[in-house]
């Protein structure tokens, strides 16, 4: 079985052989880039992995040890939010109309 060097050279060649050079540089470009991609991955998940260990210890600092669980909202009915909307709407038209210059 032959090395992934040296397959990635004969593409090369070949694909330099049958379709140009400008097409042959940007299929090396590409080459680079996915044989960077696993080294550049890892690196990212690294830092990802880091970063979020930090944040849960700046979240633990934070956060008393037996810090009750929060409580749920509330429920609204149907009827509360369609108040809610409409109680919104009016105060946009209200700002439209002032906006507009009209009382």
């Amino acid at each position: 079985m032959q090395t992934s060097d040296a397959l990635l050279r004969a593409i090369i060649n070949r694909l330099t052989a049958r379709l140009g050079q400008s097409l042959t540089d940007t299929a090396a470009g590409l080459a680079v880039i996915v044989q960077d991609t696993p080294e550049r991955l890892r690196r990212e998940l690294e830092l990802f992995r880091e970063e979020v260990e930090a944040e849960a210890e700046r979240l633990q600092r934070q956060e008393p040890d037996a810090s009750p669980a929060p409580e749920p909202p509330p429920r609204t009915s149907p009827a509360d939010l369609q108040d809610q909307v409409d109680q919104v709407r009016a105060c946009i038209a209200e700002l439209s109309r002032g906006l507009e210059g009209h009382p």
